[in-house]
């Protein structure tokens, strides 16, 4: 029986969202259900006490991996763990898992996102200069490659083609636990239609006109496709549509180069540009579609509360967060976000009401919140850890 597991993640700070928030609410659902969760960081600001910041005294945002290790190790040995859970690649972990997928794809595909050939090419050139970047590569490569090595985690089916692709990874250390999130309770509704009221005023249209609203967020509009999106944007509004689509961007991300593109192409009052929000799920609400034509993502949790609010959704095969939702019948997957004609034919699909309703309704049908909710995640995890406490016991 797991009674005391030891979570390490890289900086405890929720504010970064993605990978930290994640941590957090797996953490919390698995003490939910039992054991003790301590979450062991390098850096970050906490006052829970189940978080132990290992170098909070230390200047600068980072630490490297060897002095990390270092810290852990002697955390370890003088703490006793069940289970020692890594997001990072440390081979004294029980379990590895690679929350933002592998270094390797990341880097391939974060050079796939640049528009330009010469900009491509020169990014995949310079993937390994960085030596941080070069030093968990490594390190992963070594945990992941053959048959020895910690139970790897895959956050998606996705991440478990990248272990196999890049490391040939042995299939029987791949445990896939599909990602999740905390799913809250019911936004304000008053404050959800103010909210919508501001947004339809700045676009400069009103209720009569029956618009259709796409959700993007994201905090790197590159590598999440929002140039590719806005093209696809413009093409849209150049057909007739039952429906007038219009884009709303939420995201901390400069926004500037990506609204001159739009005015480049004459559909600025087509987008609203809200900057960093607190509050996606209230934007959510009120929004039709969720939309994230990204070139890399392990499994998005932007996709998946989209889904969890019974939102239909656009997104592409480079998203691991596929795995939860089936083509054509709860959303549309788009082979590639350089595809623009696709994507756009996705979008057009959504200005007919009648197919927006059918993928809500089947989302609310096939039960998708309650597949995609983090108790899910931590039930899945817990039988992991299991499984890794029955060979311990056998070796």
């Amino acid at each position: 029986m797991v009674r005391k597991v030891a979570i390490i993640v890289e900086r405890a700070d929720i504010a970064l969202g993605g990978a930290e928030r994640s941590m957090f609410e797996v953490a919390e659902a698995l003490s939910a259900l039992g054991p003790q969760v301590d979450l062991l960081a390098a850096k970050g600001q906490t006052r829970s006490s189940n978080v132990q910041v290992l170098y909070e005294r230390v200047p600068g945002k980072r630490v490297s991996l060897a002095a990390f290790a270092e810290a852990l190790k002697r955390h370890l040995a003088r703490t006793d763990y069940d289970i020692v859970h890594s997001v990072l690649p440390f081979d004294f972990a029980d379990l590895y898992q690679p929350r933002g997928g592998t270094y390797a794809e990341s880097l391939l595909r974060n050079a796939a996102s640049y528009p330009n050939a010469i900009l491509r090419c020169g990014k995949r050139l310079t993937a390994f200069a960085n030596r941080r970047r070069a030093g968990l590569l490594h390190a992963e490569r070594e945990l992941c490659h053959g048959t020895e090595g910690p139970i790897i985690a895959a956050l998606s089916q996705y991440v478990v083609a990248q272990l196999q692709e890049h490391y040939a990874t042995d299939p029987a250390r791949i445990v896939l636990t599909l990602n999740g999130v905390k799913v809250g309770p019911p936004v304000d509704s008053a404050l959800a239609g103010r909210l919508r009221t501001q947004i339809l005023s700045a676009l400069g249209v009103a209720e009569a006109d029956n618009p259709v609203l796409l959700l993007f967020a994201a905090h790197n509009f590159r590598l999440k496709g929002l140039d590719r999106l806005i093209r696809a944007m413009q093409m849209v509004s150049e057909a007739a549509t039952e429906r007038p689509a219009y884009l709303i961007v939420v995201g901390a991300d400069r926004s500037g180069r990506y609204q001159r593109l739009a005015q480049r192409l004459g559909i600025e009052k087509r987008i609203v540009f809200l900057g960093a929000s607190q509050d996606v799920r209230s934007v959510l609400s009120i929004s039709d579609i969720g939309i994230l034509p990204t070139f890399y993502d392990p499994s998005s949790r932007f996709i998946l509360e989209a889904l969890a609010a019974g939102k239909p959704v656009i997104t592409t095969r480079f998203n691991g967060a596929t795995d939860h939702f089936t083509d054509g019948r709860h959303g549309r997957v788009v082979d590639s976000p350089d595809d623009l004609p696709a994507l756009a034919a996705a979008i057009r699909h959504f200005t007919v009401p009648a197919h927006t309703e059918r993928a809500a309704q089947a989302i609310r049908d096939d039960h998708l919140a309650e597949k995609i909710s983090i108790p899910r995640v931590a039930k899945e995890l817990l039988g992991v850890y299991d499984g890794i406490l029955e060979r311990k016991a056998h070796r």
